[in-house]
């Protein structure tokens, strides 16, 4: 399961603007690579979608049958935040429906991308 917790309005390359729910898996616990101990964490990730603000924040705490997993990508720049680190990164964050797997997500997104 996943859960919204948020929406936002962004701007495709074209300039056009959008919103996207932003949805957030449950608790886990990982381990360390460099201290061994455990720490809490939740995956993140975001779709777009047409709705109003009025049903966005209604949608808010709404949990969608589901999991958040990690998918192999062209590589893109990613600005920390927090730091202002420049990062490039090779992988992204996607929702999958219950019962779909990461290659038909991968699958179904290059079938996409593909010119007409």
């Amino acid at each position: 399961m996943v859960t919204i917790v948020d929406f936002v309005k962004r701007t495709n390359k074209d300039g056009k603007d959008f919103n996207a729910l932003i949805l957030q898996s449950g608790l886990e616990l990982v381990k360390s690579k460099e201290t061994g101990n455990y720490y809490a964490t939740s995956k993140r990730a975001s779709i777009s979608s047409t709705f109003d603000d009025a049903m966005y924040q209604s949608l808010i705490g709404q949990q969608i049958a589901g999991s958040i997993q990690r998918v192999e990508a062209q590589p893109y720049e990613f600005t920390n935040k927090t730091t202002g680190e420049v990062l490039t990164l090779t992988n992204r964050w996607v929702y999958l429906k219950e019962g779909e797997t990461v290659e038909e997500k991968v699958i179904a997104d290059s079938k996409v991308a593909m010119p007409v």
